[in-house]
């Protein structure tokens, strides 16, 4: 906790210590779940004979649903009690997943796993996007996403890289699963001992911005409004980020098993899963920050429509090298938006119940993995895969299209003519009012 000797500093340059802390503990929460990514779609089938997609995909359901009301309690929780200890919770409830997944001896136990799994992630990665939000401040918002996203999206393609490898030469379990009590393990002594409380941060930011920014605390009846539908900009990341997960649902469920059914090798199939969040990871260091400085209302929309391409390629080409390109072009188009639509929120709640508005769009983004996953299995089981893939790739096309008739740009230094009316009306201080700039 920050004391009286060491004064609150804004800043990715004056938090740099703890920033860089936060990035190591979000590798491990994104390495938790990268051992999934290409293993645990082809345990069900082999060591648990499921022939149902949608029953195969249920172990996605589970950790969507868990997940969003995961971040949902993680955001509301963090600004009432702080950050440090629900980050601390999230990773107490990780610690069982990787030997409940090992020793599994039914696939209800896998399940079951991935419930404890969306309850960590949705606790440590909330906490750790909300911590650094605080730390950097108003300025490097974009690329404060960047890196955070980065670091976990980068980890989770290397974990799924390092799975598949340990699958391919040992066996689908247990070796693949060892990694993630490494992970967990490290996570939580990481979070216990050296992670301060950044919350001091958000409500030194909200000091900064003095009278003119209206202070009275929303309900969080009104905040899920504002953030849910009310507000055109973060309704509107809320349905992208909705249907961007959606889409990753399928990859991470059907891909693997599509990749499969065509002759790949296991370690080919890794390859596969892993490129997509690697090109994903990777590209966020330069598209957060190209963010801070072109806006964010044409990188979500272009990102949306290069993701439903990317999407539609996999249905049309066929062969290692084909799909390849199409994990290439899926990962660039989700880094155009994944750092941006957290950027966007931040742009528009203020400081003082910001944690909650991350939390209610955070909410929506991880519920898409629910509804992907399930929308993914019905279609494939019902009509086959190649409907599940072109119906999913086009309702990514459909949420851009959205993005770009409702949203306005929240971009301060991009915004064109008068506040919209909800900052008008006083409902929710935005970003252009701050004046503030540290």
């Amino acid at each position: 906790m920050t004391t009286a000797a060491e004064p609150v500093r804004l800043g990715l340059r004056a938090n740099w210590q703890q920033f860089w802390l936060l990035m190591l503990i979000n590798a491990f929460v994104g390495g938790m779940v990268g051992l999934e990514r290409a293993i645990v779609p082809l345990l069900a089938a082999d060591d648990f004979g499921q022939t149902s997609r949608t029953v195969i995909l249920s172990f996605i359901v589970s950790f969507g649903v868990v997940k969003a009301l995961a971040n949902l309690f993680a955001g509301r929780m963090s600004d009432r009690i702080g950050r440090k200890r629900i980050l601390v919770a999230g990773w107490l409830v990780g610690l069982p997943v990787p030997f409940l997944v090992m020793f599994a001896p039914a696939w209800e136990w896998v399940v079951f796993a991935n419930v404890l799994l969306g309850i960590n992630q949705g606790l440590c990665w909330s906490t750790t996007v909300i911590m650094k939000i605080d730390l950097v401040g108003p300025v490097r918002r974009g690329l404060a996403m960047g890196l955070n996203e980065f670091a976990g999206y980068g980890a989770l393609s290397l974990a799924a890289l390092a799975s598949g490898y340990l699958a391919a030469t040992y066996a689908l379990r247990p070796q693949p699963f060892y990694l993630g009590v490494v992970f967990a393990a490290a996570g939580l002594l990481l979070s216990l001992v050296f992670v301060r409380e950044s919350r001091g941060h958000a409500r030194h930011e909200a000091q900064l911005a003095g009278a003119d920014v209206d202070r009275r605390q929303p309900s969080f009846g009104h905040i899920v409004l504002l953030t849910s539908w009310q507000d055109r900009a973060l309704s509107a990341c809320s349905q992208a980020g909705m249907v961007n997960n959606l889409n990753d649902g399928l990859a991470w469920g059907l891909f693997p098993l599509y990749f499969a059914a065509a002759g790949l090798e296991v370690q080919h199939v890794a390859i596969l899963a892993a490129i997509y969040p690697g090109v994903w990871s990777v590209a966020q260091l330069g598209t957060g920050a190209l963010s801070d400085r072109i806006g964010r209302k044409g990188m979500i929309v272009g990102g949306m429509w290069l993701q439903a391409v990317g999407i539609l390629l996999v249905l049309l080409t066929r062969g290692f090298a084909p799909w390849l390109g199409s994990m290439v072009l899926l990962g660039l188009g989700t880094a155009l938006v994944y750092p941006t639509l957290l950027a966007a929120i931040s742009d528009v709640a203020h400081p003082d119940w910001r944690a909650s508005a991350v939390g209610v769009y955070r909410l929506w983004r991880d519920g898409g993995y629910a509804v992907g996953a399930l929308l993914a299995g019905v279609l494939a089981d019902v009509l086959g895969m190649p409907w599940a893939f072109g119906v999913i790739a086009a309702l990514t096309f459909a949420s851009g299209v959205v993005v770009l008739g409702r949203m306005y740009e929240t971009l301060p230094s991009k915004r064109v003519g008068a506040a919209p009316a909800s900052s008008q009306a006083g409902r929710t201080p935005h970003a252009e009012v701050w004046k503030a700039r540290v």
